[in-house]
C-alpha cells in the first residue's frame, strides 16, 4: 500500500533545487516502492587520480609484464586489482 506524497515544488533553478533536497527527505516527496532499475549504459564511472609509491624493480616488473601483453602497465594494474577484489 502506498503512502500519499507530498506534492513536489517548482523550482527557479537547479540551485534553488539543490537548496531544497538539501535540507527535505525525499521519501516524504517519493513513494520509492514504486521504483524501477535502469541501466544506464552510456555513463563512464569517475576515475581518481592517485599517487602511488612503488619500488624501481616491481614498477620495472610491471612495465615489463605489461609490455609482454601489449597494455599499458597503469590499465594492467587496474586489471589485476579488479581481479583481486573480486577473488
Amino acid at each position: 500500500m502506498s503512502k500519499p506524497t507530498k506534492t513536489l515544488p517548482r523550482f527557479a533553478s537547479k540551485a534553488a533545487e539543490r537548496t531544497f533536497w538539501e535540507g527535505q527527505d525525499s521519501t516524504a516527496y517519493v513513494d520509492w516502492s514504486k521504483a524501477k532499475r535502469t541501466v544506464l549504459p552510456n555513463v563512464k564511472p569517475t576515475t581518481k587520480t592517485i599517487s602511488l609509491r612503488l619500488p624501481q624493480h616491481l614498477l620495472d616488473s610491471i612495465k615489463a609484464a605489461a609490455n609482454a601483453r601489449d597494455v599499458p602497465y597503469q590499465s594492467l594494474i587496474k586489471v589485476w586489482l579488479q581481479e583481486k577484489l573480486h577473488s
